[in-house]
């Protein structure tokens, strides 16, 4: 392999202007730069990662808190786009624990000890004490879903999606419709219950308390269970909200065992848009969350922390997605939006 001496000899520029260029570093004209990269991609040149950490006093390495298991499709898309958007960046990616060996260690300890240059917090519960010690340390931190007051949050429009599915299904004529939502300590299912009355609202649609049930995430079984206590009311909903996609088929199965379908007797819309939803029959009507943006966002936030500390960074950013409509919603009645409370007295009277 060539030397870095070597590479800025056949690129006409000093050793100092080829390191800046291999580095990233600012002060080295754009296109120089990308002449320099490319030579060095050509001829198989890879800085040394222990001297470039000297010279830069970072290393490039981007720690990951995802305190769950991965078996959520939606987390695990996130988590693929941050491994790419970071290696296309020159960083690696370390998950961030809170062991070494048998000995425990906090979050932040283990992050320090790791030596990353920052942490992204994808995933976790966010009011325990070592989340709340990284996300107030002196570390660069970018959180996804959750607002830590002074930091960076990648947040999914959790508000407005509600919202958007309220109005879709009262276009199909939809008055009774209920909401199996995650847990409620959750600022995302909190965020996702004020859009769901929001959409209420606006709508002149009033949902009976017994219409909105709390379940958990990621769990058929609860869904399911949620969705028996719905089906045996003495005015059942027409339509069932669901809180991600997965959790549906315990919603689809417990309609089956009333003798019941979708949506010939029951309407359903998930959350997340994840693959499975493409594959039922009928193709469930969902809320596709853009995974690949909000992971590429996290590392860019970070990354820019990073990279330029001095920076206002800005607090929040809102990441929108899109209702991805499928077969499982029947159209029952009149499309009741924009109507006034008075036109829709019926819904009142539930």
């Amino acid at each position: 392999m060539i030397t870095l001496k070597q590479l800025s000899e056949i690129c006409g520029v000093s050793v100092s202007t080829a390191s800046k260029a291999m580095n990233g570093q600012p002060d080295v004209n754009t296109d120089t730069a990308k002449r320099i990269k490319q030579i060095a991609r050509d001829l198989g040149y890879y800085p040394n990662a222990a001297a470039r950490s000297l010279k830069t006093n970072r290393s490039y390495n981007l720690g990951v808190l995802f305190a769950d298991r991965i078996n959520h499709e939606y987390f695990a898309l996130i988590l693929d786009s941050i491994r790419e958007a970071a290696k296309d960046s020159g960083y690696d990616i370390t998950f961030i624990c809170n062991r070494i060996g048998s000995s425990e260690i906090s979050f932040y300890h283990y992050a320090v000890y790791r030596n990353c240059d920052g942490v992204i917090i994808a995933q976790a519960r966010y009011e325990q004490t070592g989340v709340v010690e990284l996300a107030t340390s002196d570390l660069p931190i970018v959180v996804l879903d959750h607002v830590f007051p002074g930091r960076v949050s990648i947040m999914s429009e959790n508000v407005q999606s509600m919202v958007e599915i309220m109005w879709y299904a009262a276009g199909m004529g939809h008055r009774k419709i209920a909401f199996i939502h995650g847990e409620e300590r959750s600022t995302v299912t909190q965020k996702r219950i004020s859009g769901f009355y929001k959409g209420c609202m606006e709508l002149g649609i009033r949902a009976p308390e017994e219409y909105v049930i709390e379940a958990k995430y990621h769990s058929p079984k609860e869904s399911g269970l949620a969705t028996r206590r719905l089906l045996s009311l003495p005015s059942p909903p027409t339509c069932i909200l669901y809180p991600d996609d997965y959790s549906y088929l315990g919603g689809l199965s417990e309609i089956e065992k009333h003798g019941l379908s979708v949506p010939e007797d029951v309407s359903a819309v998930g959350y997340d848009g994840i693959y499975l939803s493409t594959l039922l029959r009928p193709k469930l009507t969902t809320y596709h969350q853009d995974a690949e943006t909000i992971g590429k966002m996290a590392v860019a936030k970070l990354i820019e922390q990073i990279e330029q500390p001095k920076k206002s960074h800005g607090e929040q950013t809102i990441i929108k997605g899109e209702l991805q409509l499928g077969k499982s919603v029947k159209q029952i009645g009149d499309d009741i939006r924009g109507q006034s409370n008075n036109e829709t007295g019926e819904v009142n009277a539930l």
